[in-house]
């Protein structure tokens, strides 16, 4: 997919979007379930992409 028609990512608790991948985005490890999108505002893990 080209980088034009991606879509933000967005922090379903929050509501702060950015692009997939960007430097904005923190992370925090899980073992159970690996590394996790983390939200740089709120620090909730519940984040998704808008397809």
């Amino acid at each position: 997919m080209s980088e034009s028609t991606e879509r933000p990512s967005l922090c379903l608790n929050c509501g702060f979007e950015a692009m997939p991948g960007d430097d904005q985005w923190e992370t925090v490890e899980s073992p159970p379930l690996g590394v996790l999108t983390q939200c740089p505002d709120c620090g909730s893990t519940d984040v998704t992409n808008r397809w």
